[in-house]
């Protein structure tokens, strides 16, 4: 294993800070403790306000010049062994690929979201699963959509953006590994061009383990942003029917704020709580039954969920895409049909009437925390591809070792 390793982290944070955020300051800091040397380049969005600044913002998320220029100052300054990109979108664009190429500094991407094959993200629109876009070289069916923002010119930057990069086949030259968080995903990228041999898998994990909890809170928990994708309406559907029974509590924000607000107050024993720290989700979380995940779309792997097996609860997840495997059913939880508001009815149902069922998942949950997910866990995972790359290894091989890539996923 490769010691005191010089690292440069670059990632564009988000205007509305979120899991990703969290994982890459995690994966910082769990470099850090083992004694490597890291250093963050960081950029983010609250300069891009107006439309002149977004139109400006648009032409260089193909290419920076003046990303490009900061990452070669950062490289000569820092002589670093190895640069892990997270999101370069849209400030920092794929032009620090190419400073890192001509440094000759090898260069490892995460895949938080399908951007690159998809110009919204997250392969969903119009209340559903969206694949129209995968296998096309240029994305003009999200143009039309307008899928990125709902703007069209939006869209159809972020489509030339892949297109370009796609036509220079810049993820298969500049790029020695794609890391992408489940072999779901992996198979997703798969089928829009990437080369498999390329891509190895190597999931998220919770850094700071606070405890299995009791369970004892007599309520089932949602966590998220509350969006249409996250099947809010799903949701709160079943709760008309299963509020006499136990309660359910939502924490969040988002866009379907005031329509959550509003069904919580006309709904019984439904509780909005609106925004939680992480330290009070974590407590809310130990004390739950159950936590529900009705999402509609694939996901990539829900921060809340890696929680909610650290705190030994099970989750009620809907059975598509990422969550089909995160959560093995009737082990670590239950699955129920997306968008199936009855059957989440008749699966929480089952949970509350099968007692012993539910203390052996609360088990399995955590056992699935402390193999998969832990900060130990994942450094050793992190560590082979580090090692592979930079021994000019074949990432073929490291994908073929079953300890490299969690069985759930």
């Amino acid at each position: 294993m490769t010691h005191n390793l010089r690292v440069i982290i670059v990632h564009n944070r988000y205007q509305l800070p979120g899991g990703e955020d969290v994982g890459v300051k995690d994966e910082y800091g769990v470099l850090v403790r083992h004694g490597h040397d890291v250093r963050l380049l960081e950029a983010n969005n609250d300069h891009i306000h107006g439309m002149m600044a977004e139109a400006q913002t648009a032409l260089s998320a193909v290419y920076s010049r003046s990303s490009k220029r900061r990452m070669d100052a950062f490289i000569a300054e820092f002589r670093p062994d190895l640069v892990h990109v997270h999101n370069f979108f849209p400030v920092l664009s794929p032009s620090v690929y190419y400073a890192c190429n001509e440094s000759r500094v090898p260069v490892v991407q995460t895949l938080h979201n399908y951007r690159l094959i998809c110009p919204s993200g997250i392969l969903f629109r119009d209340g559903g699963v969206c694949e129209q876009c995968v296998s096309k070289t240029f994305a003009w069916p999200a143009i039309v959509h307008g899928c990125y923002r709902k703007s069209r010119i939006g869209t159809a930057t972020v489509a030339t953006m892949s297109y370009a990069h796609r036509v220079l086949q810049t993820y298969q030259k500049k790029v020695q590994a794609l890391i992408a968080l489940t072999e779901f995903s992996r198979k997703k990228f798969v089928e829009g061009g990437f080369p498999a041999s390329n891509i190895v898998v190597k999931p998220p994990f919770v850094d700071h383990d606070f405890g299995a909890g009791a369970g004892d809170g007599q309520y089932i928990l949602f966590v998220g942003r509350l969006c249409e994708e996250k099947g809010i309406a799903t949701l709160l559907e079943a709760w008309t029917k299963l509020g006499t029974r136990i309660r359910l509590r939502i924490a969040g924000s988002g866009p379907l704020t005031e329509y959550v607000q509003a069904r919580a107050n006309a709904i019984p024993g439904v509780q909005y709580l609106g925004y939680q720290s992480r330290p009070q989700i974590n407590q809310l979380l130990q004390k739950a039954y159950a936590l529900v995940f009705p999402s509609l779309w694939y996901e990539g792997v829900p921060r809340t969920i890696l929680e909610s097996f650290a705190a030994g609860t099970p989750v009620i997840a809907s059975k598509v895409g990422n969550m089909e495997n995160l959560i093995q059913h009737e082990r670590s939880g239950i699955h129920f049909r997306p968008g199936d508001a009855s059957d989440l009815v008749s699966r929480v149902e089952w949970l509350l009437d099968h007692h012993r069922e539910w203390k052996s998942m609360r088990h399995s949950a955590r056992r699935e925390y402390e193999t998969q997910y832990s900060a130990e866990r994942n450094y050793e995972l992190l560590i082979k591809i580090y090692d592979c790359v930079l021994a000019g290894g074949s990432l073929a091989e490291l994908c073929d070792q079953p300890e490299t890539v969690s069985h759930s996923v």
